[in-house]
């Protein structure tokens, strides 16, 4: 009986220490299972030497250790020298590195970038990894990790990386007493109460895996800001996580509330042109300084939704933006101001920050980044790209994504968003014709740029596996691996966080694969089909609610977008209408400006459609909604099919963790399908066609539904 219990209790030991909870993302180094593969990588990685010299180094070694031991199973001791080595780690220039690489090889490394080359010495193979920085070294061995990860040949390698975009930054929407607006996965991973004295391992892991996708900086704050970050208390807190997260190349930034030398500074104005708050922000910058020597700025949420800026005292965005640039200036810091702003006074909140924008570009000061959200609204499951991106050739414009799924199903739905992300990135502005794609405004060199920028509000919380959602990680990932390389193909980008996140196994990856392209499609078919967007309830913005009128303004509510009558259904952006669509260029209208060739994936945000409107697929727009409706539930089942295929192949926690959610993301689904479809029956007056599923209530059951305790509000 004892000897049952004991094994038992081993067994429960061993299953503990094993389980798959997703806490180590995609840094997974087991030891590699392909014996063949095994083997030639022990042979070809037989003796290593890394140079010393720095935290970063010294990190970059750490985790090539770590990655080695784990998927190798050995444990190398540096090198007496880079000749007996079968891998060298070292910076540029240097005599060593000088005879594998050109002058003209190393120039145009730049910063961050690396180099991985296999090479002959004395007769035997060599590979190097070299960068001009410490920070390229470690992006570099992270590189290398990645293809003894995802089991690539590295037997000839010839790999030079150089980042697109200069800041890749995660925006944290979280609060100091660790709630998480829209946050799906927990508390904040702060703990504000703690630091600076308690430093949880968790904060070095979040910035090893930020590294390990070439993020390097992250703002700490809501942009809806609390003005007690920028005081001493805090910022001795914000001082210990920048010093765990400065060997891992990565800044951190704060959210400056604008009338903060009132709520801390004993003002009595924050008016930007006033020398007195001039003065207190610039000490309270060399304050800031004193504490962080390294840090990256500001993000600026300015009078947008109840919050304070320039416009309180009369003043433009430019001359809050600047005040603050002035500040920062001295200690290369930068902004990030937010163009999310939409005040009550237009006719179209499409239109919004074009409107507030446009006139000030060329007045911003040269450390002062735009930030831009994709689309002109509000991150909903598709937007068109927002027509800022090609209105200022004048400020540098950084992109602003959202990882966490505040309009994609929360923390319930998988959805890979990467595509989404492709999908703007290529738009083309035409801003200087044919070719100016969006990744050409945000990367500068469309306009010859210095700083260039890509943030993505972040999915993470205190959850073991840090998103909630298995495939939230994906999402994370992606972020980093776009703001490296733009290039980068949705579905590259998936097969690699495949391979490293769950297996190598060709079933696996394919399977996998094939969901995580089909999820984005999914999730727009059955929410937001055809271009219809922001119909989600009311606040949470949990499940559907077409119908919500409720709110004091038409633009909180989304019957303002859809403008469903009996006539027909859509927001009409033309000269008839608003005519948002005289803010792109003259060749981005032409693409949307005729009912009859707009893509119907944006049809319904640019046009006003009647519900007999002959679709391409030969069905009037009504049948073509319900269709669409139908797709977007038929998607989901189809997810769950090819995931159950994967049963056995997949460690039993993650398998049944994805496979609950993908129940509740197809109840919830059909859901929307038959909420939306119910009410906008009531203005087509047509049947759904045969032989779509009907709705399993009535139109009185959906709107009577209510989520007061929804997550994220």
């Amino acid at each position: 009986m004892k000897k049952t219990v004991v094994f038992i209790i081993i067994l429960f030991l061993f299953g503990q220490v094993n389980a798959e909870n997703g806490y180590r993302l995609w840094l997974r180094y087991d030891l590699i299972g392909n014996q063949s593969l095994l083997q030639q990588y022990r042979r070809q990685l037989a003796a290593v030497y890394f140079s010393q010299g720095s935290p970063t180094l010294s990190v970059a070694e750490k985790e090539l250790r770590k990655g080695l031991q784990g998927l190798l199973g050995i444990s190398y001791k540096n090198s007496s020298g880079a000749d007996n080595a079968c891998l060298v780690i070292m910076k540029s220039p240097n005599n060593f590195v000088n005879q594998i690489i050109s002058p003209a090889e190393a120039f145009q490394l730049k910063e961050e970038g690396f180099m991985i080359r296999t090479f002959r010495n004395k007769g035997k193979s060599t590979i190097l990894i070299t960068a001009n920085d410490d920070k390229g070294i470690l992006y570099g061995v992270y590189c290398f990790l990645r293809l003894l990860q995802t089991h690539q040949s590295i037997q000839a390698l010839e790999i030079k990386e150089v980042p697109s975009i200069q800041l890749r930054i995660l925006d944290h929407w979280d609060n100091l007493n660790r709630f998480v607006e829209r946050g799906y996965a927990g508390l904040s991973i702060w703990n504000w109460h703690e630091l600076p004295d308690y430093r949880d391992k968790r904060y070095t892991d979040y910035a090893r895996v930020n590294a390990s996708v070439g993020i390097n900086g992250t703002v700490l704050t809501n942009v809806n800001a609390n003005a007690n970050i920028l005081t001493p208390q805090y910022l001795e807190k914000v001082k210990a996580l920048a010093d765990i997260f400065r060997p891992y190349g990565i800044k951190v930034y704060l959210t400056a509330r604008f009338s903060a030398p009132i709520e801390i500074g004993g003002l009595r104005t924050a008016d930007p042109l006033q020398e007195a708050v001039r003065n207190w922000w610039k000490k309270k910058a060399d304050e800031i300084y004193g504490y962080i020597p390294d840090f990256g700025g500001f993000l600026v949420k300015a009078n947008s939704e109840g919050q304070p800026g320039p416009q309180d005292y009369a003043r433009t965005q430019a001359d809050g933006a600047n005040m603050l640039a002035d500040a920062l200036q001295p200690h290369q810091g930068i902004v990030m101001w937010r163009a999310f702003v939409y005040s009550p006074d237009s006719d179209d909140r499409f239109k919004q920050a074009y409107e507030e924008f446009h006139p000030l570009d060329g007045q911003f000061k040269k450390n002062v980044l735009i930030q831009v959200k994709n689309g002109p609204i509000d991150f909903q499951p598709r937007e068109p790209f927002s027509p800022m991106f090609g209105a200022m050739p004048k400020t540098p414009l950084m992109m602003e994504f959202q990882l966490t799924q505040e309009y994609l199903g929360q923390g319930t739905h998988l959805v890979f968003e990467a595509p989404m992300f492709k999908e703007c990135l290529e738009a083309d502005t035409y801003e200087k014709g044919k070719g100016s794609t969006v990744a050409k405004v945000i990367d500068g060199s469309l306009n010859n740029f210095e700083i260039s920028g890509m943030a993505a509000v972040a999915n993470i919380g205190n959850e073991i596996n840090w998103t909630n959602h298995p495939f939230g990680q994906a999402n994370w990932y992606a972020l980093g691996r776009l703001a490296w390389d733009h290039e980068l193909s949705a579905s590259q980008i998936a097969r690699e966080w495949i391979r490293q996140t769950f297996s190598n196994d060709p079933a696996v990856v394919e399977k996998c694969t094939r969901i995580m392209m089909m999820s984005h499609e999914a999730v727009v078919n059955y929410m937001t089909p055809l271009g219809l967007h922001h119909i989600m309830n009311n606040g949470h913005h949990y499940g559907p609610a077409p119908w919500a009128h409720s709110l004091p303004r038409p633009d909180w509510n989304p019957v303002y977008y859809h403008r469903a009558d009996t006539m027909g259904i859509g927001f009409d952006r033309t000269k008839t209408g608003s005519n948002a669509l005289s803010q792109y260029a003259p060749a981005v209208q032409k693409q949307f400006e005729d009912i009859h060739t707009c893509n119907e994936k944006y049809l319904l945000w640019f046009h006003h459609v009647s519900w007999q409107h002959t679709m391409h697929s030969g069905r009037t727009l009504w049948d073509e909604l319900c269709f669409k409706y139908q797709e977007g539930v038929d998607s989901v089942r189809s997810m769950q099919k090819i995931w159950k295929e994967l049963k056995g192949k997949v460690d039993r926690e993650r398998f049944n963790q994805v496979n609950m959610l993908l129940a509740i993301q197809e109840k919830e689904a059909v859901w929307w399908r038959d909420a939306c479809l119910s009410y906008f029956q009531t203005f087509s007056r047509q049947p759904i066609p045969e032989p779509l599923e009907k709705p399993k209530h009535t139109l009185a059951y959906y709107q009577s539904l209510s989520f007061p305790y929804a997550p994220g509000n």
